[in-house]
């Protein structure tokens, strides 16, 4: 056995699972050293964490690695990645669209997409590999995580073999999964919610179940609800087209890979019958989690570390993307040395409410909402009412799409309303919002302003008074802050942001918003920053 100290890297971040590598790619692109550790060599060929939101999307094109995403994809795009929601079985008489995320591509810069976990991190890991800031330690584990005032300690040791090292990093970040060391060594507590439910996981091949949804043309997720389930999904999507797919259902405590039928389970939730090859049997335990902060100190939490959840609607892997996007921009600020202490704590404070609301207000609630509507209406009992019903429920399923809207109105560092808090209920709007994702626009020179943001702040004006950009040029250089001007006219759609001037942070959300009358740009850029 060996022992081994490493020199102090900046940032160390434990788990190199999707979130751990776009953290790694944040940093790594604004030039802050970091050291990534995780326990697999190759990313676990376990299909989960496939549908990637239009604001995921945009991480990747920032990330450089958008167009390689999409290449990897393994369902053809001309086919379609579309959800369903259907009653009783997949092949029964109820069926209605789910999850059309499309309604909110306006929105945003970039289409949605849809790929199994792996291929996805296969695609962040060669873009890490391309970041000379950024060094890798696949095939080791963490055992042990300790900081002081100067920094963080981490003690790691080869997966397989007898290595075994010391690393010191000024700041440490646990994306190291729902069973998180970093999380567990940082003494961060979780609020569970236990629905007391055992899941199991398929993984199969069956060309033959291909064949029989050909009827769903541009369906990849197929939900179904029955009331034997009281609300909780049998859920199949598909791995690539025609012949793999995954399938999530509740089953009776005590069930094992051998005591249980799992191929007549997969016959009934699809209503017909159709050959099965498995290839990986496992269960879960069905609950919420979340962590009371999701700092301590100088270590973070980010991904399944901070949150955990069932993976249904997708929440899981765009909300954790999410969170590298904003605590990489913050983390990098701060070492660069124009970010205070205060942007540190916004993470957490911005973040975990956020959600919190996710897990109440639209996973909880979905689970809840079912368990009502199986518990009212029954075909067999009042067809007439069922279908009025079911006719409502599809018009809810669109609702859902554009109330999914994080947003941090409420944050310290954002100049948002008074009555303003974190959370993700909102709505989809062009108005240019203190604390809200800023949608895109095409500037008059026919490109759109989502290319030509800035790596730090954004201000942007719009037939503003030339003044504004001198006042925030000057503020900036004197605090050291990097900002980039863009100046343009109102018209051309970009009157729809019904403002001037607009502060855009580093993650495309709107810190502050103004008119032609010129506020004090120091004060303004010293809040968004965390300098105040």
């Amino acid at each position: 056995m060996t022992t081994k100290t490493l020199t102090t890297t900046q940032v160390a971040i434990v788990g190199g699972g999707p979130v751990g590598l776009g953290l790694a790619i944040e940093l790594g692109q604004r030039g802050i050293r970091c050291l990534l550790v995780e326990r697999y060599e190759t990313p676990q060929a376990i299909p989960k964490g496939q549908n990637l939101t239009q604001r995921s999307m945009e991480h990747f094109h920032f990330w450089g690695a958008e167009l390689q995403l999409r290449a990897a994809r393994t369902v053809p795009k001309e086919y379609g990645i579309g959800g369903m929601t259907a009653y009783g079985s997949l092949l029964g008489d109820y069926q209605h669209d789910w999850l059309q995320r499309q309604l909110v591509r306006p929105f945003y810069f970039t289409d949605n997409e849809r790929l199994p976990q792996y291929a996805t991190e296969a695609v962040l890991r060669q873009r890490v590999s391309e970041l000379p800031s950024v060094q890798t330690l696949y095939g080791w584990k963490v055992d042990h995580v300790g900081q002081d005032d100067s920094g963080t300690t981490l003690e790691i040791s080869q997966r397989e073999g007898q290595g075994r090292q010391t690393l010191r990093a000024e700041y440490s970040v646990g994306c190291d999964g729902a069973k998180s060391v970093l999380r567990s060594n940082a003494g961060i507590t979780q609020t569970l919610a236990a629905h007391d439910r055992l899941m199991v996981l398929l993984v199969f091949r069956s060309p033959g179940l291909h064949e029989l949804l050909k009827r769903f043309p541009g369906k990849s997720f197929y939900n179904i609800i029955h009331p034997e389930h009281q609300g909780y999904w049998q859920f199949f999507g598909r791995v690539d087209l025609g012949t793999t797919w995954f399938f999530h259902a509740p089953v009776p405590m005590g069930t094992t890979a051998d005591n249980f039928d799992f191929r007549a389970y997969l016959h009934r939730s699809a209503g017909a019958e159709f050959e099965v090859e498995f290839e990986h049997i496992g269960f879960w335990d069905l609950r919420f989690a979340v962590a009371d902060s999701y700092r301590a100190g100088r270590l973070f939490i980010a991904g399944d570390a901070a949150h955990s959840h069932p993976p249904y609607g997708g929440y899981g892997i765009n909300t954790g993307f999410e969170d590298a996007a904003n605590l990489g921009w913050k983390l990098a600020a701060r070492l660069q040395g124009w970010g205070g202490e205060a942007l540190l704590d916004s993470y957490s404070a911005e973040r975990q409410p956020v959600f919190a609301s996710t897990a109440a207000d639209f996973i909880a609630k979905s689970i809840e909402v079912d368990r009502q509507f199986l518990a009212s209406f029954d075909p067999a009992r009042d067809r007439p009412a069922f279908e009025a019903a079911w006719a409502l429920r599809s018009a809810d399923a669109k609702s859902e799409v554009n109330a999914f809207e994080p947003n941090y109105e409420g944050s310290a560092i954002v100049y948002g309303p008074p009555e303003g808090i974190c959370t993700a209920l909102g709505a989809h709007q062009f108005t240019a919002r203190p604390g809200h994702h800023l949608a895109p626009m095409n500037l008059s020179t026919g490109r759109n302003l989502y290319q030509e943001l800035g790596e730090g702040m954004t201000l942007l004006l719009l037939d503003a008074e030339p003044a504004s950009s001198g006042d925030f040029s000057r503020a900036a250089q004197a605090l050291g802050i990097p900002l980039k001007v863009i100046s343009d006219s109102r018209d051309g759609g970009r009157e729809r942001y019904g403002v001037s001037q607009i502060l855009v942070r580093p993650d495309q959300f709107v810190a502050w918003i103004g008119s032609d009358q010129v506020e004090d740009p120091v004060q303004i850029l010293k809040r968004v920053a965390g300098a105040r």
